[in-house]
């Protein structure tokens, strides 16, 4: 038998919540509560397996809060958030506070009751939106691996003339203002912006600067 506690201070979700788990052959609700506050305190005094903990109560970190003070007093007790929205911050905040998965609110009992004994059998479902996060992640930086090492590539071809060129498109300056800076023409300028375009594989400065700016390599110019 699955023991739980429902935290919700919405009355009529909780009540809801409460009467389809006590519905389940396999689930009992020990307790439920409305504020972290007193989730916190039934916790500590109630021998159960899991909360259903929601995120926002009296304020809207609460169960955040409650979460990590009740896992510091009981390590082996299987958190669930209740959340209004299903992001990819939503899942770092599960793993960084200590649940091990989280529901949105007002899915279908049978997702809700699946996320319960997942995470009851040990399997729970927050593992395979983890792992899709970490190759989103791993992609990202790969992604950006090859755009750096194709940066410093082009980097090591421009003339000093372009470099120098490349620190004043990065002080926001102009291309009037560049020719006067350098004391020459603005069709040379713009001859060795085109110049600049065709190394990077771009079709405007703000787009070289913009990549520099996120590589975070103003300093190599």
């Amino acid at each position: 038998m699955i023991r739980i506690l429902v935290a919700e201070d919405f009355d009529l979700l909780r009540e809801d919540l409460c009467d389809i788990l006590e519905g389940q052959e396999d689930m009992t609700v020990v307790g439920s509560a409305g504020s972290g506050r007193d989730i916190e305190a039934l916790a500590l005094s109630t021998d159960c397996d899991l909360i259903l903990m929601d995120i926002e109560m009296e304020t809207t970190t609460a169960g955040i809060r409650a979460t990590e003070h009740i896992l510091e007093q009981k390590p082996g007790l299987k958190v669930i958030f209740l959340t209004a929205h299903e992001t990819d911050n939503m899942i770092l905040t599960s793993m960084g506070a200590g649940a091990v998965d989280y529901i949105v609110k007002g899915c279908d009992d049978a997702e809700l009751l699946l996320h319960i004994r997942s995470a009851c059998e040990g399997r729970p479902m927050l593992d395979a939106k983890i792992q899709n996060i970490l190759l989103k992640e791993y992609s990202r930086l790969r992604s950006s691996e090859r755009s750096l090492l194709f940066f410093i590539s082009t980097v090591s071809q421009l003339t000093a003339a372009e470099r120098e060129l490349v620190r004043l498109l990065l002080e926001d300056k102009k291309v009037k203002e560049i020719a006067a800076l350098r004391c020459v023409e603005v069709v040379t300028v713009k001859t060795q912006i085109k110049s600049l375009l065709r190394k990077f594989g771009c079709t405007r400065t703000k787009e070289i600067v913009a990549t520099i700016r996120e590589l975070n390599v103003a300093h190599l110019f």
